[in-house]
């Protein structure tokens, strides 16, 4: 089966303009995905076939959308697109009704990625919110319209969404995240993303807990996440009791607790994920304790958090 490479291989820019608007998008996806990043990073190299690309792809981008959560996507989006060859490029879209209109207008979030990163986005294959985490995608302005946006493609074919930015796998997270500086770290835990990190963190929490470790421990400890954008902190406990455990959201300021962790957003992503040390990050001073420390020190023997791959 020829290859994306083949299919426009000797074309002109006509040819490579008709190529992008008249072949079906099913097959285009599917001619993009079975390309590896470096033929990818070579086509869009050839600037007929990243300028003809692109715009056929935002022009044609409701075919690659799922139409119930396109419809419900509205705001104006600049892609930035950088390339290793030239200066970037932006395109600026407005969504709106389920329809989309390319041109100039002051965006609501701007989305920074390397041509090939945008192209393995809007084809279904890459995680928005992963790609952030990571650092391979820049957001400025409205992050969660920005995850809207990487919410919209389907899987080929189908009217099911390919990749959903809100189920974040805490495995794929904590190797998001596993390279990255810590001031990236405290720019996505200080901006609108981090309801969406802490709220997924503390929802999969029972998956960390090791219940044969925890059926002989009964427990409440709490977090107070500082950092956050309005100058709050998030609060929770978790429960565990009888081998598994339970998270009580904003608590009652005098519910009881055994003990209270006290850190920052990015110290809070690095410890859930098994880059942070407890016990190091007491020592340092990162992670402050109060209440009674032998049932902290137990809460943390009955977790097993994730590990990067």
């Amino acid at each position: 089966m020829p290859s994306l490479t083949d299919r426009v291989a000797g074309l002109d820019r006509e040819g490579v303009a008709a190529f992008f608007r008249d072949s079906d998008a099913v097959e285009i996806t599917r001619l993009i995905r079975e390309s590896s990043d470096a033929e990818l990073a070579d086509m869009v190299a050839r600037e007929d076939f990243r300028e003809q690309g692109i715009t056929a792809i935002l022009e044609r981008f409701p075919e690659f959308a799922a139409a119930d959560r396109l419809a419900a996507l509205k705001g104006v989006v600049c892609f930035d697109l950088s390339r290793p060859d030239g200066p970037n490029e932006c395109h600026t879209v407005r969504f709106e009704d389920g329809s989309i209109t390319l041109g100039q207008a002051p965006p609501d979030v701007t989305i920074r990625a390397a041509v090939v990163s945008f192209v393995r986005l809007v084809t279904g294959q890459s995680n928005a919110a992963l790609l952030y985490l990571a650092g391979r995608l820049g957001i400025t302005g409205d992050a969660m319209l920005a995850l809207e946006v990487g919410a919209v493609f389907r899987l080929p074919g189908s009217g099911a969404v390919a990749v959903d930015p809100t189920a974040l796998d805490p495995v794929d997270v904590a190797t998001a995240i596993k390279d990255v500086s810590r001031q990236h770290l405290a720019e996505v835990m200080g901006g609108d993303f981090r309801d969406l990190v802490v709220g997924e963190v503390f929802r999969r929490f029972p998956e960390f807990l090791d219940g044969r470790k925890a059926s002989r421990q009964r427990l409440d400890i709490g977090f107070r996440i500082s950092g956050r954008p309005d100058g709050g902190a998030d609060r929770f406990i978790v429960h565990v009791a009888e081998g598994g455990c339970t998270v009580e959201a904003d608590p009652p300021r005098d519910a009881a607790r055994d003990a209270t962790l006290l850190l920052d957003g990015p110290d809070f992503l690095m410890l859930v994920t098994g880059h942070l040390n407890p016990v190091r990050a007491l020592m340092a001073g990162r992670l402050r304790l109060k209440g009674d420390r032998t049932k902290a020190l137990a809460f943390n023997a009955v977790m097993n958090p994730p590990k990067a791959r």
